[in-house]
């Protein structure tokens, strides 16, 4: 017997609709009528029906770049927990990064993540493990990247610990490419970046702590790029933060280069001065960078050089951010704020509503050929309400991320996630 759903009177870009679910897909989007439809001889007496009350919704979005951290790091965080945060937080889907305890470079890693996704939440969100480029992080010998694309591995990447060596990424591009997968990179040069804490510049000089040249990042981001225009592969830089790199990936583009990148919502709304009270919160890599840094990564978002929005999810255990900031871990937790710090983009007009659900959905979904919902008939009924004037106070107790860890605590924000379904399931 069919399951139906019918989802009434939601806002759509702009425009007030009814969604028809029929077996987890979606079967309709008409603009909403009054009266509203009941059940009757076109729908059986046990549809569900929802009165959306006017709130907008959104394809389940998509994060690209999470730290998960199991197996091995339980205690910051789990897949459980992750996934609970990301239902809450309107995500669908996640891309989990490799550098867990053990590493996810063999298939029995990559199999036992997706195992415990399946099991906790079973109707999702979707957990889209990424293996390691080499073996245990540490850029010597490639993973057995065709073991990890069988096991379900989703793209591969370095992050955390980025290839240094030119040679070996080359590999690295090309490995993956022969398996239909795309690399990641953290664009970091690790003699650059070595013991540095925060950006370099003015902050940092004025506080004495040793910071980050924007170039540790951009010679990086130059190097992918070149190899990816030599290679004809594909390449996607992570979390860009900095007005040099975004630069290169404009010049890029317009070259035909097959570069893709991201960012993340701290990068496009906190600055290093964030650090003037030597703020481990705040303490994440790459670093904050500069006011000129942040408007740089805001145009370049506007226009399309930066793809897609990403949250760097990286949950921290309590004690491990009460220190000093030459002790602290990098890293904020993000997924709990990501959608209501990033609607401040739209209603400050830097984007559209379009833009928003192309950077958390459509784009991610095409770059790394994951299921996406564009509200046609056959695609996966995932979607989420979205009450935009709903404001709520960042706490701890309002996360649901075992990670309380972000600079943003103490802050109201407006908009928030109400409902969710995937596959024409309620999840939250």
């Amino acid at each position: 017997m069919s399951s139906i759903l019918i989802i009434q009177n939601a806002l759509y870009l702009g425009e007030a609709v009814d969604i028809v679910v029929r077996d987890g897909k979606i079967e309709s989007v008409t603009p909403h009528e009054e009266p509203t439809l009941t059940r009757g001889e076109e729908f059986p007496e046990d549809a569900e029906l929802v009165d959306a009350g006017g709130l907008k919704v959104f394809p389940s979005f998509i994060d690209c770049h999470v730290h998960l951290r199991e197996p091995g790091f339980e205690y910051k965080e789990d897949i459980r927990s992750g996934l609970r945060t990301a239902a809450h937080g309107g995500f669908g889907a996640v891309m989990a990064m490799a550098n867990t305890r053990p590493v996810n470079d063999t298939a029995s890693v990559t199999e036992a993540m997706l195992k415990k996704a399946r099991t906790t939440w079973p109707h999702g969100p979707r957990l889209y493990p990424v293996g390691a480029a080499t073996v245990d992080l540490e850029g010597k010998e490639l993973a057995p990247m065709a073991e990890l694309a069988r096991a379900g591995c989703a793209a591969i990447s370095n992050d955390g610990r980025p290839v240094g060596g030119a040679e070996m990424f080359r590999r690295c591009m090309e490995y993956a490419h022969t398996q239909g997968l795309i690399v990641i990179d953290h664009c970091e040069d690790p003699t650059l970046a070595k013991d540095a804490h925060m950006n370099e510049g003015a902050t940092s000089g004025r506080i004495g702590v040793k910071g980050q040249s924007v170039v540790a990042e951009s010679m990086q981001a130059a190097r992918d790029i070149l190899l990816a225009e030599y290679l004809d592969i594909p390449v996607h830089l992570a979390h860009i933060s900095c007005r040099q790199s975004v630069d290169l990936i404009r010049w890029a583009k317009a070259r035909g280069v097959k570069v893709t990148a991201e960012t993340c919502p701290h990068y496009l709304l906190l600055d290093d001065t964030e650090l003037e009270n030597y703020s481990t919160m705040a303490k994440v890599n790459p670093p904050l960078r500069t006011p000129d840094d942040v408007a740089a990564m805001r145009t370049a978002l506007q226009d399309g050089t930066i793809d897609i929005l990403v949250t760097d999810h990286a949950p921290h255990a309590e004690h491990e951010k009460e220190c000093t900031l030459d002790e602290a871990p990098n890293g904020i937790s993000g997924m709990d704020s990501a959608v209501a710090l990033t609607w401040t983009l739209v209603t400050d007009g830097l984007i559209s509503e379009a833009d928003f659900i192309r950077h958390w959905c459509h784009e991610p979904g095409r770059i790394f050929n994951l299921p996406v919902n564009r509200f046609a008939p056959g695609d996966p009924a995932d979607f989420f309400l979205f009450d935009p004037t709903q404001e709520w106070v960042l706490t701890p107790e309002a996360m649901h991320s075992k990670g309380k860890n972000t600079p943003f605590l103490g802050r109201t924000l407006t908009g928030r996630v109400t409902a969710h379904w995937m596959g024409g399931i309620r999840i939250v």
